[in-house]
C-alpha cells in the first residue's frame, strides 16, 4: 500500500505494515524480535514519535507502534468519531489479531487512557509499563479543564484545529524542550498527516474528550488498583506545564511497583526530548521482569 505522505527515510527507516480495520486500515511498524513492546502515542502524533526508541532497541526487542485511525498513515473507518473509546477498541482489536502476549506497554498523552483501558482488563497479559506525562482518570485540575475547553471547544478550538492545524504546528513544537530538535523535518512529519480541515478533526476531538469522556475515564480509574503489582517506570517531563507534579504523584499511588525518574530537561513529548531515557526505562522494566521470572522459576523448582 502506498504511503499517504512522504516521510524522511533516515529518520523513519521502517517497513510499513497495514491491518484492515472495518472499512479502513491501521498502519503500524513491527521491528525486531524478542520481548514484545507496544508503543502508544497521543495527540497529534503517530508511530514517528517512537522512531529513535525503535532504532535503538530493535536488536533486543520486538517493537510495535501503530497509528490510531485518523492519525499518521492509518485510515479511519466510515462513521468513525475519533473518540478515545473508539481508539481503545482499535488497540484491543490490534492486540488480539496480532496475538501479542506478555506485553510491555509504553504510554504517553492519550496513549495512557487508551492503553490502560486494555491493561486494567487484561492484567494477565501485561509484563510491565512505562508511563510518560499522561493520565487515566477524569480531569479534576482547573488548568486541564480550561485547556480542554479552549482546544476542544466550539467555535475557537474547532477553528484552531481544523483551519490552522494548531496542535501539529504549534502545540507539538511548544511541547519539546530542546529547541534544536524542532527541525523542519520534524514539523512536516507531524503536520503532513493532516492536510485538510476534515483530516484535522481528530486533533480537535481528543482535547474535547478530556471533558466529554469523564465516565469512560472513571471506569478505567476504578480498575487501576489491579496494576499495583506491575513493574512500572515513570518518566516525567517536568517542563510540561499541563501535567503538574500532582499527576505524577497519582501515578505513583496506583503503580506502587514504580521507579520514578523526573526529567528536568524534558517537556510533554518526552520521546522527542529524551529518547535515550525511554530506551533505558524499557530496558529497566525488562530487567526487573526477567529477575522476577527467574526468581519464580527457582521457587517453583524448590
Amino acid at each position: 500500500m502506498k504511503r499517504p505522505f512522504e516521510v524522511d527515510s533516515v529518520e523513519y527507516p521502517f517497513e510499513d505494515h497495514w491491518l484492515p480495520y472495518r472499512d479502513g486500515y491501521i498502519h503500524y511498524i513491527d521491528e525486531g524480535q524478542g520481548p514484545t513492546i507496544l508503543l502508544l502515542h497521543g495527540n497529534p502524533t503517530w508511530s514517528y514519535l517512537y522512531r529513535n526508541v525503535i532504532k535503538e532497541l530493535r536488536s533486543e526487542c520486538r517493537l510495535l507502534a501503530l497509528d490510531y485511525p485518523g492519525f499518521g498513515m492509518s485510515k479511519a473507518p466510515s462513521q468513525y468519531g475519533f473518540t478515545p473509546q473508539e481508539q481503545a477498541d482499535a488497540v484491543v482489536d490490534f492486540i488480539g489479531r496480532l496475538n501479542l502476549m506478555h506485553v510491555v506497554f509504553v504510554v504517553q498523552d492519550w496513549g495512557g487512557p487508551i492503553g490502560l483501558h486494555y491493561a486494567v482488563r487484561h492484567r494477565e497479559n501485561l509484563r510491565g509499563i512505562v508511563v510518560m506525562n499522561t493520565w487515566a482518570w477524569p480531569a479534576t485540575l482547573l488548568p486541564v479543564k480550561l485547556f480542554s475547553l479552549a482546544m476542544g471547544g466550539w467555535p475557537l478550538g474547532y477553528w484552531l484545529q481544523t483551519q490552522r492545524n494548531f496542535f501539529a504546528k504549534v502545540i507539538v513544537p511548544a511541547g519539546i524542550s530542546h529547541a534544536e530538535k524542532v527541525t523542519e523535518t520534524l514539523r512536516k512529519a507531524y503536520s503532513d498527516p493532516f492536510p485538510t480541515p476534515k483530516s484535522r478533526i481528530p486533533t480537535w476531538v481528543f482535547p474535547r474528550q478530556i471533558r466529554k469522556a469523564r465516565s469512560w475515564l472513571a471506569e478505567t480509574e476504578a480498575k487501576l488498583p489491579v496494576l499495583s503489582d506491575v513493574p512500572a517506570h515513570i518518566l516525567w517531563g517536568t517542563k510540561d506545564g499541563g501535567f503538574p507534579h500532582e499527576m505524577l504523584e497519582k501515578w505513583q499511588s496506583y503503580l506502587t511497583m514504580n521507579e520514578t525518574e523526573p526529567l528536568d530537561d524534558a517537556s510533554h513529548y518526552v520521546q522527542e526530548d529524551r529518547p535515550d531515557r525511554v530506551v533505558a526505562a524499557i530496558r529497566s522494566v525488562l530487567e526487573r521482569t526477567n529477575s522476577a521470572s527467574s526468581e519464580l522459576t527457582r521457587e517453583q523448582a524448590e
